[in-house]
């Protein structure tokens, strides 16, 4: 049964902020107290979405969070009605309220680690939900990512689900941002590739100025429950020195497709032996890696970084041609810019540069690749996803005009404060829901919540 690769992107939230949150996320600690524009950050999101799917590529969209997460502040100890609680935190225990109040949901990446049905023992899909432990702001949003997960891959017939790994240091896990799939084609069996910053108990090189956020251990974990065979695996440490260089996390020092891994020289420790692992256990699959290792004389990691080169998509069109989708910081960067042109000119594996205005979500360190979540699907499967979450005329219309009509065009962090804010997300995301038939998957819209 032939299977295609779906994008589903992150809905940009309706408290899209600079808070500064992210310690190893260079852009999001640059950035802080900037003012932003959730409504220009949702629309172009959503912008890029509509022009891949009018390429013929499957694109899905995943819902934003309700937040500020009530549920959240009222573990910290806070009482009394929302809007209460919204504002006695502003006055106690501001950096808590920011965040309750992160729009992070919306780099879906980190939503989840997938594995497609041609390579689990029971010809299901399986997803495991990230724990995001290493960061207050994002280890909160496990739950209701879970329940808008089921809510779009309904089917158990099709879909598994397992539970986030326990949010403890030694299994940190940060999802599919740290997972690529190699294959001879979406349908067959493939190598699923797991990239991690540091071993909690094997010991080994680390970063020093910024924490590794994936471990072996989550890694190795989530292969085995998803029932992946060990000749079918691959674990590899990213290099410490690219991670205290702002790569918080493999896709923004790399990214794969089918048979083509684009990487930098410097992304992996041990990094010929660690493609020689790739080709070897691809090769019995009836796939031959094509690497494009772009060296730090052409783009440093620092131009890496700060133009998220990597942190792009690189998809199969329909008509079996490869193409790269950068945002335009890559252009406006001039070594990037000339290795792209360069890129093209070799006429190598990558046919095509699509560059889309992202800007909004670049300045919090998240680009193309961060909005994406990648799930490989046959027909059948393709068939069970729930409808009303594909990207198309009228589905664009509908969000378009959604995004139109409730989200602010300024938030400072200072807004956060506003228990308004509060009352205009929930407004907004319980008419998402039926836009999307998602259900009630949000807290307050389930009874006792």
């Amino acid at each position: 049964m032939s299977a295609r690769e779906a994008n589903f992107d992150g809905l940009v939230g309706l408290t899209h902020n600079y808070a500064g949150l992210s310690f190893g996320n260079v852009a999001s600690q640059n950035n802080a107290a900037s003012v932003a524009n959730p409504r220009a950050a949702a629309k172009q999101g959503l912008r890029k979405m509509k022009a891949l799917a009018d390429m013929g590529f499957l694109q899905g969209v995943l819902a934003p969070q309700e937040r500020p997460s009530m549920r959240f502040l009222r573990s910290q100890g806070f009482h009394g009605s929302d809007h209460e609680m919204i504002l006695r935190a502003a006055k106690e225990a501001p950096a808590i309220l920011a965040a309750a109040s992160s729009a992070s949901s919306m780099w879906v990446a980190n939503a989840a680690t997938v594995s497609p049905s041609a390579d689990t023992p029971d010809g299901r899909v399986h997803f495991t939900p990230a724990s995001l432990s290493s960061k207050l702001h994002r280890a909160i949003e496990a739950p209701t990512t879970t329940r808008v997960l089921q809510a779009v891959f309904r089917s158990d017939q099709h879909f598994a689900f397992h539970p986030p790994l326990l949010g403890t240091p030694a299994l940190g896990d940060e999802g599919a941002a740290n997972h690529t799939r190699f294959c001879a084609d979406y349908g067959q069996r493939g190598v699923e590739f797991f990239v991690y910053g540091r071993s909690e108990y094997a010991g080994g090189p680390a970063p020093v100025k910024y924490p590794a956020r994936q471990t072996l251990e989550a890694s190795a974990a989530i292969a085995r429950v998803h029932g992946l065979a060990a000749d079918t695996v691959v674990l590899a440490q990213q290099h410490p020195d690219v991670i205290d260089a702002g790569v918080f996390h493999n896709d923004v020092i790399a990214v794969g497709n089918r048979d083509i891994l684009f990487c930098h020289e410097h992304a992996f420790l041990d990094q010929p032996g660690v493609l020689a692992e790739i080709r070897r256990k691809l090769s019995p699959l009836g796939a031959e890696l094509k690497v494009i290792e772009v060296p730090a004389s052409a783009v440093s990691v620092r131009d890496a970084v700060t133009s998220y080169l990597f942190n792009s998509q690189l998809l199969t069109r329909p008509d079996g041609k490869t193409v790269l989708v950068v945002p335009q910081e890559c252009r406006d960067n001039p070594h990037v810019s000339a290795y792209l042109d360069q890129l093209m000119a070799s006429r190598g594996p990558i046919d095509d540069v699509l560059v889309f205005e992202l800007r909004e979500s670049m300045r919090n360190g998240g680009g193309p690749a961060c909005l994406r979540l990648r799930v490989v699907l046959n027909e059948a499967e393709q068939a069970a996803v729930n409808p009303q979450v594909w990207i198309n005329d009228q589905s664009f219309t509908l969000l378009d005009d959604w995004i139109g009509r409730h989200y602010r065009d300024r938030l400072v962090d200072s807004d956060l404060a506003d228990p308004k804010l509060l009352d205009e997300c929930r407004t907004a995301l319980d008419e998402l829901t039926r836009i999307l038939n998602l259900g009630s998957v949000y807290d307050f819209q389930q009874a006792g919540a």
